[in-house]
């Protein structure tokens, strides 16, 4: 039975565990706050290792940010990791196999392996965060493109209301459909329609309204809250739909976040009625907030097994 060393790196965060080829923890998850500059970023990685070095079989690594091919650097600096991020060489960390995955990607083939899309070759897994992350699986296989980058589902474009996204240009997916995309529709809203002066929030500087006030006043049925709420949910519903039309999956797995304010079923219904596809299923995700970490390690493992068989 394989033994993989998980950590998933974050901005704030690093998370490590001891996983098995099928995903079960064998270890409870240790958690450190993240080094703010690069070597002692290093030295936390080989520290981590070196604990675990003797009793597992490779490291998995689920991380921010594009993946090169051999599955051994990020080949771009992300902005919420330590400048030169994109030059460590994961693979001289250890003598031991590394494996790099990008951490939405990670995520998918959890949840295609151990979580909701068990059983379905072509499948999706969209994370609506404070950003918007995606991973593809197509035909059994996870989709990765000819340099690593594929399967960016946050920055397609979905309409021309002129907003900026974070990667510089406009109107991507993200910019509508993460957290931060529904703090500035209401924020829009706020200063353009006339709902928000009869709102719970009328008294609120549009600036500082949150997306938990939009979800706390959908609760309380708020018009102006609604208002921004479904507003919200058809930018997932454009961005999902064109999606499927494009791959036309089994499946599409919501996780992150902001995917539990999902009616998956309402969304299903909503993306069925006006897709020219088969029909598809859009579901929460089960594989929970480890997800990138177990599918890191299932990955590490298929490419033990791949290169033990050659």
């Amino acid at each position: 039975m394989a033994k993989i060393l998980a950590i998933d790196v974050g901005g704030t965060k690093i998370a490590y565990a001891v996983i098995d080829e099928n995903g079960k923890f064998l270890i409870e998850i240790q958690r450190i706050a993240t080094p703010k500059d690069i070597k002692n970023l290093k030295i936390t990685f080989e520290n981590i290792i070196k604990t675990f070095e003797k009793e597992i079989d490779a490291v998995a690594f689920a991380t921010a940010g594009a993946v090169n091919l051999s599955n051994t650097k990020v080949e771009s600096s992300t902005a919420n990791m330590p400048e030169g991020y994109h030059l460590i060489d994961f693979s001289t960390l250890t003598n031991k196999p590394v494996y790099v995955e990008n951490d939405a990607n990670a995520a998918a083939w959890a949840e295609y392996k151990v979580g909701a899309a068990q059983g379905e070759n072509n499948t999706i897994t969209i994370t609506l965060g404070t950003g918007v992350g995606g991973g593809f699986i197509v035909d059994g296989k996870l989709l990765r493109g000819k340099s690593g980058r594929g399967g960016e589902v946050g920055h397609i474009k979905i309409n021309s209301r002129n907003r900026k996204c974070t990667c510089g240009r406009k109107n991507c997916f993200e910019c509508y459909a993460s957290g931060t995309g529904l703090k500035r529709t209401a924020e829009e809203i706020a200063e353009t329609n006339e709902i928000f002066k009869s709102g719970i929030y009328k008294n609120k500087n549009p600036k500082d309204i949150t997306t938990y006030d939009i979800t706390e006043g959908v609760k309380q049925n708020d018009k102006y809250s609604l208002e921004v709420f479904n507003i919200w949910k058809q930018d997932i519903i454009t961005g999902i739909s064109g999606i499927v039309n494009i791959f036309d999956p089994d499946s599409v797995i919501i996780s992150g976040g902001m995917g539990e304010y999902i009616n998956t079923e309402e969304i299903q219904n909503a993306v069925n009625a006006q897709n020219v596809v088969s029909p598809v299923k859009i579901k929460h995700a089960k594989a929970g907030n480890n997800a990138g970490m177990i599918g890191a390690a299932l990955l590490a493992a298929e490419k033990l097994l791949y290169n033990k068989n050659k």
